[in-house]
């Protein structure tokens, strides 16, 4: 529940790399190395649809994405929250990869202002809603360089968890697609993965996407998404 209690513990992410590996899968040539470090990076890169507007866009090249999208895909991954242009243009190299060309506008983005007093970009909060922008991997298949990693997007919605008197209390928890469709319902008590299998038993009923990955020196880089 990244939205409401924090982000993904490692161990957390590495279980579910592992579930995946083992049930949805074409595994071909893919170990379950290469899966975990693909959820890793998917999840880097995959943003929240309020603020964005989507929380994965389409485009043909990394430097046609939406500068919106970009800016805020390197402010989640930040350490700091008072940054000089440098560190700012660095992480999103760290992130995009070589290939990236987009320069952050000296005059600051929607949430990352320049502080004329600190000399330094000053990243600012985001107001999150309840629905928490998720996805699972379909299926992941080997290129010439890289990977072709199909994607199901969903959302769960933690509105009930709002209206919780303790942290032991079990509530609903709703899936439903991007255009916000109730499709199924489990308890907050149940393993994330409980979600997973719900969305896999109503796959035709969400969005899927194709997100094309490059690696280069042992890295892995989004390249286009489809």
């Amino acid at each position: 529940m990244k939205k409401l209690v924090g982000v993904i513990v490692i161990l957390l992410v590495i279980f579910i790399g592992m579930y995946i590996y083992r049930s949805n899968i074409n595994k071909k040539n893919v170990s379950a190395q290469e899966v975990q470090e693909i959820q890793e990076y998917i999840s880097k890169i995959y943003m929240w649809q309020e603020i964005t507007e989507n929380a994965l866009p389409k485009f043909n090249n990394i430097n046609e994405a939406p500068d919106l999208w970009i800016w805020e895909v390197v402010k989640k991954n930040l350490e700091n929250y008072e940054l000089t242009y440098k560190e700012i243009q660095e992480k999103s190299i760290e992130i995009f990869g070589n290939r990236f060309e987009k320069k952050f506008p000296e005059k600051g983005s929607e949430y990352i202002h320049y502080n004329e007093e600190l000399k330094k970009y000053v990243t600012t909060g985001i107001g999150l809603d309840t629905l928490d922008d998720s996805f699972y991997i379909k299926n992941i298949k080997q290129t010439e360089n890289g990977y072709k990693v199909e994607i199901v997007e969903y959302l769960e919605d933690y509105e009930n968890a709002m209206n919780a008197e303790s942290e032991e209390e079990i509530y609903d928890i709703y899936i439903k697609n991007l255009n916000e469709e109730l499709i199924e319902t489990f308890k907050s008590n149940e393993t994330e993965t409980k979600a997973i299998e719900l969305v896999k038993k109503n796959v035709n009923k969400f969005t899927s996407k194709t997100v094309n990955l490059v690696k280069q020196e042992g890295k892995i880089f989004v390249e286009s998404v489809e």
